[in-house]
């Protein structure tokens, strides 16, 4: 498994009855997480001095629970700064064990010898973006959400990276990517991020075991003649390593060379020293 575990404003204090207790900053929160299916003592006074609890409904969907929490905040990560806010389905704007793979990438930016054009899809707040622009790419930033693509200006802001080669674009990924192909662009390394479930602008629907294939074979064409690397992340649980693996072996070794690994990515939990999983990445590398 490849684990985050160079945070030092976060960390997963402890996990126990479909919740995991975590620390963002100075912050205690509350979270559920189908990943954790045991039942531990929760003896952490943690457990006890919550800022905010995010409570699932059994109809689906939840809501937030606040005792002490201002209505958002940063926590860095390096020399990057991120600001948080609580907002639906319990996410506040940040996946922090993609930590593993921001390293992974930015090193092999920093080491590539010559400029590096990287596209990030399904860019959300940003935080690949920052990490590969902090690196010294230039990056290409797409996302469907008007919103998240500001919430992601306002990351690189915080970040001091607002004079970053950065274009930043709030546009269906599959067609922005077709239109690249049909303009001739191409890129040093793409990483994307894409929903298991979702609706494009003119209501088209993205199911993730259908369109996901398809799109990576499309977003090859748009890689370089010497591409760098190709990442893909996913929270779906049908996308296991293996299947990352395999997509990214057929679409992309053939025609580059190179190789493929693919892993569990996780977060190290501190009361009991286990690693919780979240989710997995398929990455491709020249």
């Amino acid at each position: 498994m490849w684990v985050a575990k160079d945070w030092k404003d976060y960390e997963v204090i402890d996990t126990s009855g479909g919740e995991k207790l975590e620390r963002w900053g100075k912050y205690i929160l509350l979270r559920p997480d189908p990943q954790v299916i045991w039942d531990t003592p929760r003896k952490n006074p943690a457990w006890r001095k919550l800022n905010a609890h995010y409570h699932r409904s059994s109809r689906g969907g939840g809501e937030w629970e606040f005792f002490d929490l201002p209505r958002t905040w940063q926590i860095q990560y390096r020399d990057l700064t991120f600001r948080l806010q609580p907002f639906q389905f319990k996410h506040t704007g940040l996946f922090p064990e993609q930590a593993v793979n921001w390293d992974w990438f930015s090193e092999k930016i920093r080491t590539a010898g010559r400029p590096v054009k990287i596209l990030n899809l399904f860019a959300y707040t940003g935080g690949a973006t920052l990490a590969a622009a902090a690196a010294g790419a230039s990056v290409t930033h797409v996302d469907a959400s008007k919103g998240m693509v500001t919430w992601a200006r306002e990351n690189s802001i915080a970040s001091g990276l607002q004079d970053a080669p950065i274009r930043w674009l709030v546009d269906d990924c599959v067609k922005f990517v077709e239109r690249e192909i049909r303009r001739g662009n191409h890129y040093d390394g793409i990483i994307m991020d894409p929903p298991s479930y979702g609706r494009g602008p003119k209501g088209e629907i993205w199911k993730i075991e259908e369109k996901v294939f398809p799109f990576l074979r499309l977003c090859a064409q748009i890689l370089s003649p010497r591409p760098l690397f190709f990442l893909i992340n996913s929270y779906t649980t049908g996308l296991q390593p293996a299947v990352l693996a395999y997509m990214l072996e057929t679409c992309l070794v053939k025609q580059f060379g190179g190789r493929v690994e693919a892993e569990e990515i996780g977060l190290p939990v501190s009361d009991n020293g286990l690693v919780l999983p979240c989710g997995a990445s398929g990455r491709w590398m020249n």
